[in-house]
Parts: structure tokens; sequence; C-alpha cells
């Protein structure tokens, strides 16, 4: 009586990275303005930088921004010092006060600032774009990245001359951050209109999926 040998090769695994991504507008930008100013006294300095941000404040809720799409992002008090001939001499002392305002409406980005700008606000630090419903388009980037990752399955088991199982054994989600930042801008009243163009948010999903062959 003869007893066949079978050969059990265990389950190979094929580990892949798949990207999918969504373009869309855009329609939420925040930015972040600053009120930085100088004086030989601490007191006074402060004092100049309440009015001229208090200033600021009211023409932003004026022009329809609700108190609670403004928040206070910093505050900072902090001395200047010369140096003569080796010597540390003070030179006053700087106030740098940074809010955050939420601008629903995003054709009224370029608008705002040059309001703030009007008002004395001396910095615009940075503007960030996203759009409502992330998740949603999020999800849609999400079912391309899966559909991507099986393909590059497939095409590598193809040219590996394997048949790969199109049901993934394990999937681990990466995020990734969305937002569009602008850089730094110092901005003075003098300027004219600030143009701000938001240009195309893309969501962006990857995955890295395992399969067996």
């Amino acid at each position: 009586m003869y007893i066949q040998q079978v050969r059990c090769f265990p389950n190979r695994k094929l580990t892949v990275t798949g990207k999918g991504s969504v373009a869309v507008s855009p329609n939420v930008a925040k930015i972040q303005l600053e009120v930085s100013t100088e004086n030989l006294h601490e007191c006074a300095a402060q004092q100049e930088n309440a009015e001229i941000m208090n200033r600021v404040l009211d023409a932003l809720i004026r022009a329809g921004i609700p108190r609670d799409q403004i928040q206070t992002a910093s505050y900072t008090i902090f001395p200047r010092y010369d140096f003569v001939e080796g010597e540390q001499i003070l030179r006053g002392y700087e106030v740098n006060h940074a809010i955050t305002v939420t601008i629903p409406e995003i054709d009224r980005v370029g608008e705002i600032i040059d309001l703030a700008v009007q008002n004395g606000a001396n910095r615009v630090s940075n503007i960030h774009f996203r759009v409502e419903n992330e998740e949603l388009y999020y999800r849609q980037a999400l079912i391309l990245a899966m559909e991507d990752a099986r393909s590059k399955a497939k095409t590598l088991g193809d040219a590996m001359g394997v048949q790969v199982n199109p049901i993934p054994i394990e999937v681990i989600e990466e995020r990734i951050s969305q937002a569009i930042p602008f850089q730094t801008m110092a901005l003075t009243a003098r300027e004219a209109a600030t143009p701000i163009e938001p240009g195309q948010l893309e969501i962006t999903a990857v995955v890295n999926a395992q399969f067996i062959y």
C-alpha cells in the first residue's frame, strides 16, 4: 500500500498600500489675526494692544462674524533688548495678541482680512481652508483607496504568476491632514484688497492592506 505524500504550503502574504483622493472646493476658512505692539513701558504696550484688538473685534462682529467663531489663540509679553558695546539694554516690551476667526463664507476671507488690517491688525499668521461634511468625502476617498489596494495586489499577483485572494485579511487605515495652509503674511492697512484663492482641497485616504495567495 502506497501513501501519497501531499506537500502543504502555508498561506503567503502580500502587503500593498492603496491611495484614493477626492477633489472638492473648500467652503470654510480659519484665519489667525495678530496685533503686535511695542512700547518702552510694559503697561503702555498692553494698553495699546488691548485698544487695537478691541477695535478689530468690534469690526469683525459688526461685519457679521459671530462671537463664538472668534477665539484667542495666544497672548504673549516679552522684553526687547539692544546690545551696545556688549551691554544688554532694555529697549521696551512687545505684546502679541493672536485670535483665530472661522469664516463660513469663503468668498469673504479677503474682505475680513482687509477689515482687520484697517482696524489695526498687523499680521496674518496662517490661513487654513477646509470643507464641511469632510467625513462624507473622506469615505469616498477610502473606497477608492481600497480599490487601489486590490488592483495593486492583483497586478503583483499576475506578475508573480499566482492568484491573490481579493478579500484582504488585514486593513490598516492611515489618517492624514486635509487642510490647505497658507504662509504667514505681514500686512499693513495701505495695501490694496487682499486676493485669496482657496483652490481645490484634495481629500485623501490611505490604507495598508494585506492579502494572501
